[in-house]
């Protein structure tokens, strides 16, 4: 076939309406239900068999078939719980296989919104595979429910597809052409009313007939929902009514506990015991874009309310909580909107493992976030102010059980200083950068020694004030570390390694975490802190912290400085 040659529909009259489908289309039918799609579906499917068209139907909802098992169609099914991305490698593969000048009719695209909780992800899912069956010269029909979904998301799905019908029935069926890529005739985007006797099309044009139209139009929007938020949002607030109703239940806390913090069963289960609503509606009002907040995050809320739980005593030592997060969501949605796509694509598979990874790398520093996005970061920068913050990675994988992934993803200090665009810019860069980082050679290696490599591995983002105080023109803590639940060091027979071990530095705590050369920590046995494990002056000499890393105001940046530079600067009460 040559590019973007006339085919038929099933309805003849159809195809004079629309000057024809053509090869490369993809056309979005916007209906009310999947019995409105199917009418136009199967005389598709049915003419597409006739002339011996290499039909496929992609499977992947829990709704009714819209195509039954026959000869001549072709039905591939796809499990869209594997995640966004898992799934859309899938689809794309599967594309890959069909080759060129190939038919498809799609389950519905609605239903990916139940699975993935957003609309975001819905229209990213059909950002990435309308161009590329595009590309290949197909015909692809997509069913898409009218009112369930926000407008932005229909308008990214407007601007993606060739042809948006809207299909409309009442007592009678109406067919409203809303786009219809290269291609135009009179009276073509006016609705048309369809004969269901004869199949015959006729254009609404009197003002009885049109009143009659818009009289349905109207009955429809009554019950549609709230287009102006994304689906994400509008569960949230349902959830937020149903709490101020003293009716919170379990099926909208499991949601808000898979969709938001994790998958895991283990970690489900703590998450449900020591939160409350009012924790999750917190979480939601932190949050930059939707989805996961990642393992690091989820890590650290839930060791907090742990120790709220079980030591209260502790709280009066713990400072607020005032972290902000960045959805995983939005990690796809600026591959999708940077078109690096098919460079991920081409990164996922055996071959480009390794050898598309420094492309994408490149790519991923180099983009540019949806306007919308921006406007979310720069509320996160309105709150901190000019507090020094810290950008961390917080991915789907890390820190769950058995993976920790310790030092295999940035996080990058913005000292954050400057006028709003200058501390914008270093925001921006620094997400591109924690973003770049699952691209590092040594996390590649993590993930494929862990069997991991095909895994969904959205990146979210952890963003923090940082601890510490101003002492001249620099910014840190006076001690900083990390802790261990157990001792790999025992330098006393009496000791307990079960209790756990601390490895404190002076200023930030990123020698505590990094090993440097010549740099030592001090390590403190949480049973016997106050021994030392050097006992002699030389030794203590020698392995002792000789440089502090600290933030510098004035030159806006991390610094390393001598320790016996700041030894009057660090406060020792």
């Amino acid at each position: 076939m040559g590019a973007f040659e006339k085919v038929k529909s099933g309805f003849p009259d159809m195809d004079g309406l629309l000057d024809h489908i053509r090869t490369g289309d993809n056309v979005v039918w916007r209906v009310r239900s999947i019995e409105e799609f199917r009418y136009f579906a199967k005389p598709f499917a049915r003419q597409a068999v006739k002339e011996g068209r290499n039909l496929i139907y992609m499977r992947f909802a829990s709704h009714e078939p819209i195509l039954e098992p026959e000869p001549g169609i072709k039905i591939c099914e796809f499990d869209p719980d594997k995640g966004f991305e898992a799934f859309t490698v899938d689809i794309y593969n599967c594309i890959t296989r069909e080759g060129r000048e190939a038919f498809y009719v799609f389950d519905s695209l609605s239903s990916l919104q139940s699975v993935w909780y957003t609309d975001l992800m819905m229209g990213n899912f059909f950002r990435v595979t309308c161009p590329y069956l595009f590309k290949l010269d197909t015909v692809a029909y997509f069913p898409l429910l009218r009112g369930k979904h926000s407008f932005h998301t229909v308008s990214r799905i407007r601007d993606t597809t060739q042809l948006l019908l809207d299909v409309h029935s009442g007592e009678e069926l109406y067919l409203h052409p809303l786009k219809v890529w290269n291609r135009y005739t009179p009276r073509m985007f006016l609705p048309h009313c369809m004969d269901p006797g004869s199949g015959k099309f006729r254009a609404v044009e009197d003002g009885v007939s049109m009143s009659r139209y818009y009289q349905l139009l109207e009955e429809e929007e009554i019950q549609e929902q709230d287009q102006s938020l994304d689906s994400y949002d509008r569960f949230f607030s349902m959830a937020r009514m149903e709490y101020r109703q003293g009716r919170f239940s379990e099926r909208t806390q499991q949601q808000i506990v898979e969709s938001t913090m994790t998958k895991d069963p283990r970690l489900q289960e703590m998450i449900k015991e020591y939160f409350d609503p009012r924790d999750y509606f917190l979480l939601r009002d932190r949050m930059a874009g939707s989805g996961s907040i990642g393992g690091k995050a989820c890590g650290m809320l839930l060791a907090r309310k742990i120790v709220q739980a079980r030591l209260p005593w502790g709280r009066k030592y713990l400072e607020p909580h005032d972290s902000y997060y960045i959805g995983s969501d939005v990690f796809y949605t600026y591959i999708v909107s940077n078109n690096c796509w098919e460079i991920r694509i081409a990164q996922r598979t055996e071959e480009g493992y390794f050898a598309k990874a420094e492309d994408l790398r490149k790519a991923l520093l180099s983009g540019e976030f949806p306007a919308d996005i921006r406007e979310k970061f720069r509320s996160v920068l309105e709150y901190f102010g000019q507090s020094p913050i810290i950008v961390r990675s917080s991915s789907f994988l890390e820190d769950g059980f058995g993976n920790a992934f310790a030092g295999k993803y940035e996080s990058v200090f913005c000292v954050n200083q400057g006028t709003p665009k200058e501390r914008m810019r270093e925001f921006t860069q620094a997400v591109r950068r924690v973003y770049a980082s699952t691209m590092d050679p040594s996390a590649l290696q993590y993930r494929r020694q862990r069997g991991l490599e095909g895994k969904d591995e959205q990146m979210a983002v952890l963003v923090q004030r940082v601890s510490g105080s101003y002492q001249g023109d620099y910014f840190f803590p006076a001690a900083a570390g990390v802790g261990y639940s157990y001792s790999a060091y025992r330098w006393r027979k009496d000791m307990d390694p079960s209790a756990g071990l601390l490895r404190i530095v002076a200023g930030l705590g990123t020698r505590a975490v990094d090993h440097t050369e010549r740099d030592y920590p001090r390590l403190a046995g949480l049973d016997r802190p106050e021994m030392s494990m050097h006992v002699t002056a030389a030794d203590k000499h020698r392995f002792c912290q000789r440089n502090i890393d600290v933030l510098d105001i004035r030159g806006n940046c991390l610094k390393t400085v001598p320790t016996e530079e700041l030894l009057d600067q660090i406060p020792c009460g």
